[in-house]
């Protein structure tokens, strides 16, 4: 017998195989199956899947815990190019009741941004559509459906300029969010505040990971939902509007082209926001075709312009209490200050006019802006430079935009002797810059402005940074998010001035233009204006005011496009947004007031004009 025995030695090899192979047998299943994210390519996706899972979008409450918008479920057709037939594309364009054409271009979509991974093909599709794809999914391999959500809108209220609107992704917006996580298909905030605080709303998107056959079909959770991401939900929005206040606002601007802005003077917080025509949000919890957003951007009205921060109208008569604050801050004016009142102010052959050429004899400030006589600020703005003109009016916030959380705004125009010599470069006089004192000529203000202006003149000078989110808190953990609020600004005007004009103001509202807006039992500051407007249309109907005078709850301004005189249209609608506000309903004369806009409403603006 020999001393060599090889077998101990053939069975360590053995074991040395087996243990080699086992070792490649469990990296190869490890690379094909387990590193799903550092790994990537046909075997591995033949095995795992990963499923996105989209969070709740965060909802949107009124001041009052109201629910103005919230989400609803709604069905997805999903298409996963590796394993679609591309024979059957005649088949899905036939269920889902679309062209093929569409089809291809979505199947063609869908490769460009992954062949492996389910990618949105249609959304909202209604459920018998889902039914019948069901049907047939033996013969559409490659086609799955997910249930997705919409957006509810559940307020009498449109505030569509306000809120905004959410829709599918477009590819250019893809490209710059890739980063962030959005894939096709997913929904975006698209202006207002849904694209404002579309970080807070959206929430985060979780993930479900699935074993799939050779035909791209769900077989059952990979490990057991050991490595699934649960999603979190969206912070949800509470605003400072007045979803009540809102929609009676909205009403009152049937037939109109116009806007209303209302403030609450303490905070800066909106009330109601308004910008009339416009479109309501609920048109796009679905697909909006060519043809229907061809007609909204066609169409003359321009339902998508933001009349509310976006449109530049002379401010009118509004414009008379910050020339009166500005007199009197630089000693040109005092209380007592006498002008003459003959009708009109002459500069050189030129007679600029009161209105309708009314003669006030002997005025002060407080009775000029009663009466809204155009001598007394003709006289005020020949003594005022337009540089200087220019600077007190930013104090007020005219001129420039500032912070808000709708990004669309309109800084207006305020000119300066810089204005004057780039527009006019033959030269130009007094005759160009004396109609500023009235708050016309090359002047444009926005309602959102004025609102800011009236808050700030009923505040005593210390404006607020107008705001219409008041809250961002989450549903579940309740924590809330910091809102970033700009501090106040003062503006540099003894107080004894403000108290002479918000004086005047009251008389407006008793004795002057404004009486027939007066609120019974509330005593008021307000100003009637008429802006003219460009070509051969009626002038603008303007209106401002805040309330109680004492210690005002609610600053307004209101503009109706081609309306004529301030008392005759914005003031009315102002009076009854601000009594129902304050009072929770109409007294008999506020119904009066009411019936008298519901009478403009039913008359055409063109029959008007």
């Amino acid at each position: 017998m020999s001393l060599y025995d090889p077998k101990p030695r053939l069975k360590i090899f053995v074991v040395l195989v087996l243990l080699v192979v086992t070792v490649l047998g469990l990296r190869l299943a490890q690379l094909q199956i387990v590193d799903t994210k550092d790994y990537s390519g046909e075997s591995r996706n033949n095995a795992v899947r990963e499923k996105r899972v989209v969070p709740a979008r965060g909802v949107i409450y009124d001041r009052n815990g109201v629910l103005m918008v919230d989400n609803e479920p709604t069905y997805t057709i999903m298409l996963t190019p590796r394993y679609f037939n591309e024979e059957r594309i005649g088949l899905l364009a036939n269920l889902a009741e679309v062209e093929d054409s569409i089809v291809v271009r979505k199947l063609q979509e869908a490769k460009e941004w992954s062949p492996f991974q389910p990618s949105v093909a249609f959304s909202n599709v209604a459920l018998d559509i889902i039914s019948r794809v069901e049907e047939n999914r033996y013969r559409l391999p490659g086609v799955t459906y997910a249930t997705t959500q919409r957006r509810r809108y559940l307020s009498d209220g449109h505030i569509g300029h306000g809120l905004g609107y959410v829709r599918e992704i477009s590819r250019r917006e893809l490209e710059e969010r890739r980063v962030d996580g959005y894939r096709p298909g997913d929904l975006v905030g698209i202006a207002g505040l849904e694209k404002t605080y579309e970080p807070y709303l959206r929430g985060e998107v979780g993930s479900e990971f699935k074993m799939v056959n050779i035909h791209g079909r769900e077989v059952k959770e990979y490990r057991d939902g050991a490595e699934d991401e649960t999603p979190v939900s969206g912070y949800d929005l509470h605003l400072t509007i007045d979803s009540r206040i809102q929609a009676l606002a909205e009403s009152l601007f049937v037939g109109k082209r116009g806007s209303l802005v209302a403030l609450e003077p303490s905070s800066g917080e909106i009330l109601a926001f308004v910008s009339k025509p416009d479109i309501n949000p609920r048109i796009f919890s679905r697909p909006v075709t060519a043809e229907e957003w061809s007609a909204m951007v066609s169409t003359p009205e321009d339902p998508l312009f933001n009349r509310a921060t976006m449109s530049g109208i002379p401010p009118g008569s509004t414009w008379k209490p910050f020339m009166a604050l500005v007199g009197l801050q630089k000693g040109i004016i005092t209380e007592d200050t006498v002008y003459r009142c003959r009708g009109g102010y002459r500069l050189g052959n030129r007679l600029f006019k009161d209105h309708q050429g009314r003669v006030h004899g002997n005025i002060t400030v407080k009775r000029a802006l009663q009466e809204s006589c155009n001598s007394f600020f003709f006289n005020l703005m020949m003594q005022i430079d337009v540089n200087e003109f220019h600077r007190w009016a930013t104090y007020f916030g005219f001129g420039k935009t500032f912070p808000l959380d709708i990004a669309e705004q309109n800084q207006g125009l305020i000119p300066d002797s810089s204005y004057y010599n780039r527009v006019y470069p033959e030269g130009w006089t007094a005759g160009f810059s004396i109609n500023l004192g009235i708050g016309q000529g090359d002047m444009l203000v926005t309602p959102m402005q004025l609102a800011r202006y009236t808050a700030t003149v009923a505040n005593n000078g210390v404006m607020k940074s107008p705001h219409l989110v008041r809250e961002i808190r989450h549903p579940e953990t309740k924590e809330n998010a910091e809102l970033q609020l700009p501090e106040d600004e003062i503006v540099p005007i003894d107080q004894k001035n403000f108290d002479i004009v918000r004086e005047g103001m009251r008389m407006v509202m008793t004795n002057g233009s404004g009486r027939w807006a007066q609120i019974p039992g509330v005593e008021s500051g307000g100003k009637t204006g008429t802006a003219q407007a460009p070509g051969d249309r009626d002038d603008h109907s303007v209106f401002v005011m805040f309330a109680p005078f004492d210690d005002p709850e609610i600053a307004i301004a209101v503009m109706v496009e081609n309306g004529g005189y301030g008392a005759t249209q914005a003031a009315p609608i102002a009076s009854v947004v601000v009594e129902t506000y304050l009072n929770g309903s109409l007294s008999p004369t506020g119904k009066w007031r009411r019936n008298q806009v519901a009478t403009l409403v039913s008359q055409p603006l063109d029959e008007k004009q």
